[in-house]
């Protein structure tokens, strides 16, 4: 294509020979003038965005995301989103090593990878946006040999200067998907190749050649996301077929009984204030375990769901479950149209930052159901996490394993409801 007619260097000629010594590489050579570089550089860029399937996503970028999230998010959670966008745009500055980020469906994993993705195409850099499901589909399309062939499909997607793969962990799990993935992950891994890998699972539910290299601190930095779907909050749980939370939603410090109008020992109300204010306490600073015991319906889930919607006003919503209802969702998962795994299903419950068991001792004593629940109490034991436990239960008749931790004056504090059942006025 011709040159700027009136450019005094190439006369509107487009293109230069250099005044090089004959044994120069680039001697004898025609080179772009300068009056053609910017409409060199857009068609390149053109081409690139064109390759790299963003065109849905051209608009997103750094610019326009929100960093600490929605107004009302928590500190925790907005901190967690400030890193994410920190992080990611330190990649797209510098392209070194590999970038995963982690996080629920709706966090903003995909608009800082595709700000990621815009921001590199525009410093002319080759680069594939795409989702995993979309990378195979565009494998198999190969095989039809229209635009390319499969092997030069394949070797491009391997080399790609950057490779950025959206909702990684939903592909049709094949044996030739797994094997094709594996196949580009471990070039690009093997190479150093800069890649941005983004996904709503658990890196144990990877097939482990794959875990196995995201897990190398050496190469990938690994940014989990704590923010909830931001199309969508009002599911701040990020367990919504969980949690009962919801389902206690009236049950606060504010609307709690202290009993003051029955005929109810002094000494037993006076207890009972205490009780209020030591779980009061523990709502604004979750620390440790709490153990609210007595009879039915004494007041033990109320004060417990109070913990949990203070917390979730605070924007920390806790996972609050019974224990019968828990061992029903990790039995669900053995269920052949069941989307999640157990071991992702119990890790979301043993790693929930605030974590409250309602009805401990009412679930099945099978062996599968006590195990289960003493790794869970186990875990969060070792790892000090803050948890509360309601039971009606004497707690010398729960699972000796349970009671020696509930024992540990350290870790757990017990609070014995005196009270009897509360039937209103």
């Amino acid at each position: 294509m011709p040159g700027d007619p009136n450019c005094p260097i190439c006369e509107g000629i487009g293109y230069l020979r250099r005044e090089l010594p004959i044994d120069h590489p680039d001697f004898g050579k025609i080179f772009p003038c300068s009056c053609r570089t910017e409409e060199i550089t857009q068609s390149a860029r053109a081409k690139l965005f064109r390759m790299s399937s963003l065109d849905a996503l051209k608009g997103l970028s750094f610019d326009n995301f929100t960093k600490r999230g929605r107004v009302g998010l928590g500190q925790l959670q907005a901190d967690s989103l400030e890193n994410a966008f920190n992080q990611a745009r330190t990649f797209a500055e510098n392209r070194q090593g590999w970038l995963m980020l982690t996080g629920p469906y709706g966090c903003g994993k995909t608009h800082l990878s595709a700000a990621i993705a815009n921001h590199a195409i525009e410093s002319g850099v080759s680069t594939l946006f795409l989702t995993v499901p979309d990378l195979l589909d565009w494998l198999r399309y190969a095989y039809s040999g229209v635009d390319m062939s499969f092997e030069e499909r394949f070797e491009e997607i391997r080399e790609i200067p950057l490779l950025i793969l959206d909702d990684f962990g939903t592909q049709n799990a094949t044996a030739w998907a797994q094997e094709k993935i594996f196949q580009i992950m471990n070039h690009r891994y093997i190479n150093q190749l800069p890649t941005v890998v983004t996904t709503n699972m658990l890196i144990n539910d990877f097939e482990g050649r794959i875990r196995s290299r995201l897990q190398d601190p050496n190469l990938v930095t690994i940014v989990k996301i704590l923010a909830p779907d931001y199309r969508n909050p009002t599911d701040d749980t990020g367990h919504p077929e969980l949690s009962t939370l919801a389902l206690h939603g009236r049950q606060t410090f504010g609307n709690f009984s202290l009993r003051q109008n029955e005929k109810i020992p002094a000494e037993d109300l006076r207890e009972l204030k205490k009780i209020f204010e030591a779980t009061r306490d523990f709502a604004e600073h979750p620390c440790g375990w709490l153990l609210l015991t007595g009879t039915y319906g004494s007041g033990k889930t109320h004060l417990a769901a109070a913990i949990g919607n203070y917390q979730a006003g605070m924007g920390f919503p806790p996972l609050m479950v019974s224990v019968p209802d828990l061992l029903d969702h990790l039995r669900e998962t053995f269920s052949p149209t069941s989307t999640v795994s157990l071991d992702r299903r119990f890790e979301e419950v043993k790693r929930s930052r605030l974590l409250i068991l309602d009805d401990l001792g009412t679930q099945s004593a099978t062996p599968w159901a006590r195990e289960k629940i003493y790794q869970l109490f186990n875990y969060r034991y070792n790892a000090e996490l803050p948890t509360v436990i309601t039971t009606s239960n004497k707690t010398e008749a729960l699972d000796p394993r349970l009671y020696s931790r509930m024992q540990d004056e350290r870790v757990c504090k017990v609070l014995v409801l005196p009270v009897p059942a509360y039937r209103g006025r």
